[in-house]
């Protein structure tokens, strides 16, 4: 691989695209089936669609937002607009227009690429209060009106417009620089309004040879990815896109995540990135499942898990016996797990947040190899992952190949290397601050490094909870302890200046719904939250938790949230994090009557 030669991001892609021709590179349903394109195919299109976009009179520099779910055009667009020497700037599906605006003011775009016309709503309402956008195309043709000075184009017509100049694209790509930007990226707003990273072509490139690096120890050959998490994120922008193309694989679209049980028996992945979140809900269902199989299943399967424990945690205890069960179970269960998963499963990767030990251990008792990464969006996003050699679960392991990592003072994690961002766009104070004069990126994640040169996270900087007695706690850990417990879908726990902790639940609901009949009441989440009685129904598991926390960590009481965490109520980012400032300020004063 030619990771530290390529000079951009579309030369790699022209580069592999004549080199794997006639491979199958993008699939996507349609009429009920996959139905795929090539390398060659794709290439073709992203060369019309360059020369399209620089014949609506964009050019070098130029900030291009796209707006589009997880499709092929996608890919299309992004190399696109690269290769005219633009700037991709990917905005979230979920964004309102407040969003859009934000993000298209923030970075001055021209032009914006949307997918279909129930998305177009929400940019156009944007695009009318700003002055700097030109350009509106559609993927999908549609009618719309659009406000005066704007012009709305299909993406078939921009392309149809680009057949008719020169086809330069490969030549002209000697004019972009690794140093050059390639995409702005905004953060996920976990913490408020969110920044635009700015990476460039080198950072991410630096990243694919990290990962290249790391999965060389599964012997990568012909790869097939099954992407779902949103393109707009850097973790799927890179895990689900770019690393992909840098190797040849092909890369299929999930229909959504509801459908992803089913898209793994199609697709057969061979690789499979996802968010800590993702493993937690199927963890949930598989365990759900196992309640209602019969007694001999429902024992074999809870063998192997106790026996995969033993093998992880304390593997010089392993008896005879024992090593002949874990053989036999490896057929009898572990086997059908794996088949669940497509059956040629080499990987799973869990990155864009920490992953709680017990689910960790929970996939590998299975006989799934999960490999927990660490990163961030000022990264391009990779700065660690464990390695299929030194697998610590509790870690999110060494940093990849050329990453330094240093320990602060204070505890956060620093870290210099080609995939750090060029700066948050138009922010310089924001830019000084998290890259200091010597290059460093400050991570604003707490942890250390162990022994066998693995990070360990213990904490975000600015999350940790400050208790009236001056102890500092771990949210995260305690959440996590937390969240699996059958009765709880989600949570958060609260505390900062105060003498314990609380936390606001979001009930499981099959626990609501048998509750609410055993106490004749409606099974109605914004009713039970204000009813003393279903908070009470917490004690025992919150008797349960605490056993497992120091008495610091330990919640006293409970507050029942009015709906789920989601992304349609800001109360989560699209990566399925929760965005404690809003929760705080929806729940805060309830939370603080907890104290009371």
């Amino acid at each position: 691989m030619k990771f530290e030669e390529w000079t951009s991001l579309p030369a790699m892609f022209f580069e592999n695209a004549a080199l794997y021709h006639d491979r199958p590179f993008l699939w996507a349903k349609k009429d009920g089936r996959y139905k795929g394109r090539t390398y060659g195919k794709a290439a073709e299109q992203v060369s019309l669609l360059t020369r399209g976009l620089e014949d609506c009179g964009l050019g070098i520099g130029d900030r291009v937002v796209l707006v589009s779910e997880n499709r092929p055009e996608w890919a299309i667009a992004h190399f696109a607009i690269m290769a005219f020497g633009g700037i991709t700037v990917p905005a979230y599906v979920t964004n309102t227009a407040d969003d859009h605006q934000h993000v298209i003011s923030n970075v001055e775009a021209r032009a914006v690429i949307v997918s279909n016309r129930r998305l177009l709503d929400p940019v156009l309402k944007a695009v009318e209060k700003l002055n700097c956008v030109k350009t509106v195309i559609l993927m999908e043709k549609a009618e719309a009106e659009v406000p005066a000075g704007v012009t709305l184009l299909a993406m078939d017509e921009v392309m149809q417009r680009g057949a008719k100049r020169p086809d330069l694209v490969v030549d002209r790509l000697r004019r972009l620089k690794r140093t050059d930007a390639a995409c702005i990226i905004h953060t996920s707003g976990t913490g408020g309004l969110p920044k635009g990273v700015t990476l460039s072509h080198g950072a991410i490139l630096f990243n694919c040879m990290g990962a290249h690096d790391l999965l060389l120890e599964f012997g990568l050959i012909h790869e097939i990815f099954l992407s779902f998490l949103p393109l707009s994120h850097s973790y799927e922008h890179l895990a689900g896109l770019i690393f992909p193309v840098s190797i040849g694989a092909e890369v299929y679209y999930a229909e959504s995540i509801d459908k992803l049980a089913a898209n793994m028996l199609e697709v057969r992945p061979t690789i499979m990135t996802a968010v800590p979140r993702l493993y937690e809900t199927m963890r949930g269902r598989i365990m759900r499942g196992l309640e209602s199989a019969g007694g001999l299943k429902r024992g074999m399967f809870n063998r192997t898990l106790a026996l995969g424990r033993k093998k992880y945690e304390t593997p010089d205890r392993l008896t005879v016996i024992d090593r002949i069960a874990d053989r036999v179970l490896d057929r009898l269960v572990r086997d059908k797990v794996r088949a669940r998963f497509g059956g040629r499963l080499k990987a799973l990767v869990s990155g864009g947040g920490p992953l709680n030990y017990d689910v960790g251990l929970f996939f590998t008792s299975l006989g799934l190899t999960i490999l927990q990464g660490y990163g961030q969006t000022e990264a391009a996003p990779v700065i660690s992952a464990n390695r299929p050699s030194s697998l610590r679960i509790e870690s999110v392991g060494p940093p990849v190949k050329d990453v330094k990592v240093e320990i602060a003072r204070d505890g956060e994690i620093l870290v210099q290397g080609e995939m750090v961002m060029k700066g948050y766009w138009n922010d310089p104070e924001s830019t000084a601050a998290a890259i200091d004069e010597n290059g460093w990126l400050h991570t604003g994640d707490i942890g250390r490094i162990d022994m066998d040169g693995h990070i360990v996270i213990t904490d975000r900087k600015k999350d940790i909870i400050v208790n009236s007695g001056g102890d500092n706690i771990s949210p995260q850990r305690v959440e996590g302890i937390l969240s699996l417990e059958p009765e709880v879908a989600q949570c958060m726990v609260y505390g900062d200046r105060h003498p314990h902790l609380v936390a606001l639940v979001v009930p499981d609901e099959e626990f609501m719904k048998s509750w609410a009949e055993e106490n004749h009441k409606v099974a109605d989440m914004a009713l039970l939250a204000a009813d003393p009685d279903f908070a009470k129904a917490y004690a025992g598991v919150l008797a349960r938790v605490n056993e497992r926390l120091s008495s610091i960590e330990r919640i006293r009481r409970v507050l029942v949230a009015e709906a789920p965490f989601s992304v349609d109520n800001e109360q989560m980012t699209p990566t399925m994090k929760v965005r404690r400032h809003i929760l705080k300020q929806v729940y805060g004063k309830r939370l603080e009557e907890l104290y009371g």
